[in-house]
């Protein structure tokens, strides 16, 4: 579970935000381990020993490679997921899993635009609208084949979401339904949402 930001664009650490009596990212690793063999918690390097959690790196991509250097070798799929998605369902992790398990390399949670999307230059000039039946919004948690995204990982890549990475090495992602609740903390208002939709607020 990747909660190593520091909260630039919310202003303050959105990690450590309160939903009714629970921080953020206690109720997402609440919810990860009710459908897991174990959880483990990446934030700030600061926070680490306090939280009794795994160092984070400059990056998403160093945080997620700091998580998997602590995955048992022996963990055949594996999920990473956005502390600052709290309202994930177990449901969800279950759909991505069953993904993996069914044969893909990794699975990802998606829901439809509904927004009309264009693609543009460095200078800022429309250069193709692409169809809306072709994209989703992509969510987390994400399920890998252990194997396959240690591999693509191996050469210390970037990448926005893990499922990039193994997409550049030519592995299969497959996108299962997402949630229209599962909505990522990035400004205070989505807190506000999410205290709201957890009945919270």
């Amino acid at each position: 579970m990747v909660g190593g930001g520091t909260g630039r664009r919310f202003g303050r650490p959105k990690q450590y935000e309160l939903i009714g009596g629970e921080r953020v990212i206690d109720r997402s690793r609440r919810i990860a381990e009710t459908v897991s063999a174990g959880v483990i918690v990446v934030v700030p390097p600061q926070d680490a020993d306090h939280e009794g959690a795994v160092a984070g790196g400059a990056t998403r991509s160093d945080s997620v490679r700091a998580g998997l250097e602590r995955v048992p070798s022996e963990a055949e799929i594996i999920c990473v997921h956005d502390a600052a998605r709290p309202l994930a369902s177990p449901a969800l992790y279950e759909r991505v899993v069953a993904a993996v398990a069914s044969g893909a390399d990794g699975a990802v949670p998606g829901v439809p635009v509904a927004d009309t999307i264009k693609i543009i230059d460095d200078r800022d000039v429309v250069v193709d609208t692409p169809a809306r039946s072709s994209l989703v919004a992509v969510q987390t948690p994400q399920a890998f084949r252990a194997g396959v995204l240690r591999a693509a990982h191996a050469d210390g890549g970037e990448g926005t979401d893990d499922a990039e990475l193994v997409e550049r090495t030519g592995g299969r992602v497959v996108v299962v339904e997402g949630e229209q609740a599962n909505r990522k903390i990035t400004h205070p208002a989505d807190l506000d949402w999410v205290r709201q939709a957890a009945g919270t607020a």
